[in-house]
């Protein structure tokens, strides 16, 4: 079992990678680049997103 420190580390250098490549996006890129960088932003947005799912599970809705 994974600890919560482990967790929100994870979490916190996925986020850091979606930074990265956001601020990669924003500048002048090949097209094969930017595709392969756009790809890689959503598949560390899907990651961003279940670790969040798997780290805090319960939802409140109001």
């Amino acid at each position: 079992m994974t600890s919560i420190d482990d967790s929100l580390s994870e979490i916190k250098s996925v986020r850091n990678d979606i930074w990265r490549v956001r601020t990669l996006l924003q500048t002048e890129l090949p097209d094969a680049e930017r595709k392969i960088a756009e790809k890689r932003l959503l598949e560390q947005r899907s990651a961003f997103e279940r670790l969040l799912a798997t780290t805090f599970p319960l939802t409140l809705r109001l």
